[in-house]
């Protein structure tokens, strides 16, 4: 870990310290009880024994104790807590934007450090995938606070190699990567079709939930006269005039088509998901994306 700081820059950080106060605040003060009750454990494990009373399942019995007790005994179980949670984070060119102070990628990044702190505060396992029409970089789940600092330092300063989108791509990699059931937050602007099929069948094992990063400047694309448009995964860059009010309606009629594609395909998989803004208001979403779970 010495030797990986070693090699950050001290404003890089500084900016990943900056981000850890923030987030440790939220989790401390704000999503104190509402992260890990909300989310199903790996299963029951064994327990230990006990005599057996009427009304218990008769499959619980353990005829080998029975049968050196001389008087049946059932075995107990418990909900197993330790959870493991995948954060998978888009990082295609579209989420190089923002009209705010923040762009799309960076209030990725305070909420996938929101729930990985949430993770290591229940001593949780944590992962990380990053993707763009392909797998970019994938990070095992691991326990620790160092763990997360790498897992950070990843999403914020990451390089991707291609700004093009395929989420279906990191939906079935994790498929076969991840043996154990898992939590599995994907993060993005869903700017992309054709994933509700591999997130169907990712749902099938673990638990699925979409997070949806928006600008308003996407549903409201503001009057600025004559600009230079540059399509961040195309690379294309083109003369648009966005005081031209059909201009503006195409925009807006294109994103909030985005954004009921999206609700559909969810629907039609049966993933839960949240949404959220991109500025600094962002743990307003995903608290109450936790107490409407909790109210359930």
């Amino acid at each position: 870990m010495a030797e990986q700081q070693q090699q950050v820059p001290a404003e890089i950080l500084k900016k990943i310290k900056r981000i850890e106060i923030d987030t440790r605040k939220m989790v401390n003060n704000i999503f104190a009880g509402e992260y890990h009750t909300k989310f199903k454990g790996q299963g029951m494990t064994f327990s230990d024994f006990r005599e057996y009373v009427a009304g218990d399942d008769v499959r619980n019995i353990s005829w080998t104790l029975m049968a050196r007790a001389g008087k049946p005994y059932v075995k107990t179980f418990e909900e197993e807590r330790e959870l493991t949670m995948m954060i998978v984070v888009d990082v295609s060119g579209s989420n190089d934007f923002g009209s705010r102070d923040n762009f799309k990628g960076e209030t990725l990044a305070y909420v996938a450090a929101t729930l990985a702190f949430s993770a290591i505060r229940n001593n949780d396992h944590v992962g990380l995938l990053l993707f763009s029409d392909d797998v970019e970089l994938y990070v095992p789940p691991k326990k620790g606070k160092q763990h997360v600092y790498r897992i950070l330092r990843e999403i914020l300063f990451f390089k991707p190699k291609s700004t093009k989108t395929k989420i279906s791509s990191a939906l079935d990699f994790l498929r076969g990567v991840l043996k154990k059931r898992a939590t599995i937050f994907v993060l993005s602007d869903f700017q992309d079709t054709g994933y509700d099929t591999s997130m169907t069948y990712l749902e099938k094992k673990h638990e699925v939930i979409a997070g949806l990063v928006t600008d308003p400047a996407e549903f409201m694309f503001p009057d600025v006269g004559l600009i230079d448009l540059h399509d961040a995964e195309s690379g294309e860059t083109i003369l648009v005039d966005t005081s031209n009010p059909a201009f503006r309606e195409e925009m807006k009629s294109r994103f909030q088509g985005d954004f009921e594609k999206f609700q559909k395909n969810l629907k039609r998989s049966g993933i839960d998901s949240f949404t959220f803004e991109a500025d600094e208001h962002f743990h307003k979403s995903l608290l109450a994306f936790f107490r409407r779970r909790k109210s359930r």
